[in-house]
């Protein structure tokens, strides 16, 4: 090892410290109080990803700062770029593990898809990242780099206010990336809270959704602590189904996570849950599925998101004919609940979730391959 990596790897990043870390290490490291909102306004404000340019700071505190910390991003492993504008990162972190973000625009907003895990640990059989064992949760800073990365590849620093959303490519965030974030919880909420933070990257909790598999312990802790939208990956309506498509239910069936959606801190009108529903052929698609669905979210401030199935080589599934999806959509609107169907972005750019990761993989384990051969 290098001087320099060991020095790299002894210095401490900044990025992922919310506000009473990042002013208990300044205090620790001797600095006046007003230094760490200079450093807060410096590294999510405007962007930094160096002290170089903090101005504001004296010289002499930068190279102090410079020779103890750092302010690190992932690494971008790949960037793929969808002939619908839809974009793509395969970020790399101090590890080597690698997940997806997926930057998503559209003509009234710009979507971020970020992920809060290294794999998956519930094995959703219509999900390409369920092919992808769990290997590690992402830490704060591993989840906010994620939004960084994305504000530096669309050029969007300084944070444009949250009211001038007319003009931000990047206008909302859902947790609907890699891995599921009820279950590394503190670590998304560490980071959402930075992300939501008005003189940070200022992306109001109205603009952020999580979505969950449905860990009915948390859902509540979820809404009374961020008090962020709320998605239910739901995409069964039976719990002979869903206990085949989402494992997770044989341990919180529908009946319980339906009431937690019920009790959901906040949810109205205004703020109703998403229903998630992928359409897979012959599985769970019929019209007597969309009616049940109907009778189901009865009384919950819903809308469903119908999301015609994403394939992948291998994958056990097909996506429904777009009549039976038509169809399904037609009956619960004529319930009264909006029930839009998803409309496939980047399918160019290995679009299903986990599919560029696993490209990733494969190619390097080809690469060792070959290597180990020539030796």
């Amino acid at each position: 090892m290098t001087t320099e990596t060991a020095t790299e790897m002894s210095r401490r990043n900044l990025v992922g410290l919310g506000r009473e870390a990042l002013a208990a290490e300044m205090a620790a490291f001797g600095a006046e109080p007003f230094r760490a909102r200079q450093l807060w306004h410096w590294i999510y404000h405007r962007g930094a990803a160096d002290f170089a340019p903090m101005t504001s700071l004296s010289k002499a505190f930068r190279d102090r700062l410079a020779e103890h910390y750092e302010l690190r991003r992932p690494d971008v492993s790949r960037s793929l770029a969808s002939v619908d504008g839809t974009r793509k990162w395969l970020l790399r972190f101090a590890d080597g593990q690698e997940v997806e973000t997926v930057h998503i625009p559209e003509e009234d907003r710009g979507t971020l898809c970020v992920s809060s895990q290294v794999g998956c640990t519930l094995n959703c059989t219509f999900c390409h990242t369920g092919t992808q064992l769990l290997v590690r949760n992402l830490e704060p800073e591993e989840i906010v780099g994620q939004v960084m990365v994305a504000r530096d590849a669309l050029g969007e620093w300084p944070s444009p206010p949250d009211q001038a959303a007319d003009d931000r490519q990047l206008t909302n965030i859902v947790l609907m990336g890699m891995g599921e974030p009820l279950y590394n919880f503190d670590n998304v909420a560490a980071a959402v809270k930075i992300v939501m933070d008005p003189e940070g990257l200022s992306i109001s909790r109205r603009k952020i959704t999580l979505s969950t598999a449905g860990v009915v312990p948390m859902i509540r802790r979820c809404g009374a602590e961020l008090a962020v939208n709320l998605a239910i990956s739901l995409h069964a309506v039976r719990d002979d189904i869903r206990d085949r498509l989402v494992p997770l239910n044989r341990k919180y069936p529908i009946a319980e996570l339906l009431a937690a959606c019920r009790d959901y801190p906040g949810a109205s009108n205004a703020r109703r849950i998403t229903f998630e529903y992928v359409m897979l052929k012959g599985v769970n698609d019929s019209p007597a599925d969309a009616r049940e669905l109907v009778r189901l979210i009865a009384d919950i401030p819903a809308k469903v998101n119908l999301i015609p199935f994403n394939p992948w080589p291998g994958a056990p599934f097909e996506c429904s004919p777009d009549a039976a999806i038509a169809a399904f959509s037609d009956i619960v609107f004529a319930a009264g609940y909006s029930a839009p169907v998803r409309t496939p972005r980047g399918r160019d750019i290995l679009a299903a979730c986990g599919q560029l990761k696993s490209a990733s993989v494969k190619l390097r384990r080809s690469e060792r391959g070959r290597a180990a051969a020539v030796s």
